[in-house]
């Protein structure tokens, strides 16, 4: 965080500064009482604050609040400034903070892909500038103060994720971040249990036209079924579309594996650049594509992109290789599931099956609410259409994928399980060296963490 005097705190809130010396310098914000970690935060809060002594390692405190304090119940060290709304106060706060960086701030959202598309954008940035982002996969709304507070006056460029959990999510983010960059990488279908329906889902991922500069860029998978129900009338900033369409303004061909990763070449105003991105799957291409897009408007040319690319380390339990119990091949992609990422984790399994024996292990798709039987399905109509010679199910629901791909016509090997007690010998049995097994679910899913766990021998190394 960049410094900030409790004097001028005071005059940025419009408040009174009613106990305290106004020269303490505060270095941390904050909005909930668990948030303060450290000496010499603000703490914006409407609470009444009764037991001192329990915050004595973190003083000297200043509290914004519009709760009146008696003079003899604060201690020495606590600096109070009174506002008449805490809310209002706060926000005040924000958008002076966020006011004084004239950087490129991109922010980032979609179904799948957002995680890796911003470590991708972070890592070329980083080779020549200091770049503030979220932590991996941690966007959740509680964490943006402190995804702000990051940006200080050494920070040259910011990329965020702004997630959807329920509506509104990115509008709130985007109090935060006001990027001069938006992505959305895809849509799916994803926490229904919230957004309701899909449409619904379609709308909060939308939100993203509305918090970009106006005179800023929104860059979009061309391809993608569900962005391009989005009404792009109410955006008026540049459009950039990636995709393999002739249309796409960033656009992919010759797509192949290569060892460790994809390759693929990039066509953009008419020249033609070949790109190396580790990991595997044609969505990791698109990921790369945003992420290029993305720096090229910040400034960073593309051949420059590529060579930073190439040495990206693609994220743990993201389509991971791993050598397998019994000389197999492991593809560990349990770090979330949703339809979009099961169907590009089932084509890099074809891929790189290829005469070998393909074994999914499938776990449960959350976050769905009354729509888990129909993703489910969804999930079912997937593996019967791209195919594997075993398919596993854990849990209850990931069981009506398997029913329903029976239903489908699928006539592979089909085992369904409640939990994960009795897979694992049943792949003891089933796995050797010419087999290749795919496991994917989400990290909050103990059972299938440690499965994948008990599955691996060794990393493969990556490529030179």
């Amino acid at each position: 965080m960049k410094p900030l005097s409790v004097k001028n705190l005071t005059m940025i809130t419009a408040g009174k500064l009613v106990h305290g010396s106004d020269k303490v310098l505060i270095q941390y914000g904050a909005y909930r009482l668990k948030q303060v970690k450290k000496t010499n935060t603000a703490l914006f809060t409407d609470k009444h604050i009764v037991n001192w002594k329990s915050l004595e390692s973190l003083f000297p405190l200043v509290l914004v609040t519009d709760w009146s304090y008696s003079p003899k119940e604060i201690p020495s060290q606590v600096i109070i400034i009174n506002v008449a709304n805490v809310d209002e106060a706060y926000w005040k706060f924000v958008h002076f903070y966020r006011s004084q960086f004239n950087i490129p701030i991109v922010a980032i959202t979609g179904t799948s892909g957002k995680t890796t598309t911003k470590e991708m954008i972070k890592h070329i940035l980083s080779a020549e500038n200091k770049v503030a982002a979220t932590t991996l996969s941690s966007n959740s709304r509680t964490a943006s103060l402190q995804y702000l507070l990051s940006i200080d006056d050494e920070t040259e460029a910011a990329v965020f994720e702004t997630a959807v959990g329920s509506p509104g999510d990115v509008k709130k983010a985007g109090k935060y971040f006001k990027p001069s960059i938006g992505v959305i990488t895809n849509i799916g279908a994803h926490h229904l249990n919230y957004c309701k329906t899909l449409e619904g889902y379609i709308e909060a991922k939308g939100e993203m036209l509305d918090i970009i500069d106006p005179a800023g860029s929104l860059i979009l998978n061309a391809e993608d079924v569900n962005t391009r129900k989005i009404d792009l009338s109410r955006f008026h900033g540049k459009i950039i579309k990636v995709g393999k369409h002739q249309s796409s303004d960033f656009r992919a061909s010759d797509i192949r594996y290569h060892k460790n990763g994809m390759l693929f070449n990039v066509h953009h105003k008419k020249m033609s650049y070949e790109i190396f991105v580790p990991g595997f799957g044609e969505h990791q291409v698109y990921n790369a594509l945003a992420a290029i897009a993305a720096v090229y408007e910040i400034g960073v040319p593309i051949p420059m992109a590529a060579e930073q690319l190439r040495s990206f380390r693609h994220l743990n339990k993201q389509l991971q290789l791993f050598e397998g119990i019994n000389d197999s091949v492991l593809l560990d992609d349990t770090w979330s599931i949703t339809t979009t990422s099961l169907e590009a984790a089932l084509k890099v399994l074809n891929e790189l099956g290829v005469g070998k024996k393909k074994i999914a292990i499938i776990g449960t798709i959350t976050d769905l609410g009354s729509w888990g039987y129909t993703i489910h399905e969804q999930a079912g109509e997937l593996i019967n259409r791209i195919g594997v010679d075993v398919l596993i199910t854990i849990g209850e629901h990931a069981r009506i994928m398997a029913d329903h791909a029976i239903d489908l016509g699928f006539s592979s090997h089909v085992y369904t399980f409640r939990n994960s007690t009795f897979v694992y010998k049943l792949l003891q049995n089933l796995i050797d060296e010419n087999t290749i097994v795919l496991i994917k679910g989400d990290m909050y899913s103990k059972q299938i963490f440690e499965l994948a766990a008990k599955l691996k021998v060794k990393t493969v190394p990556p490529a030179e």
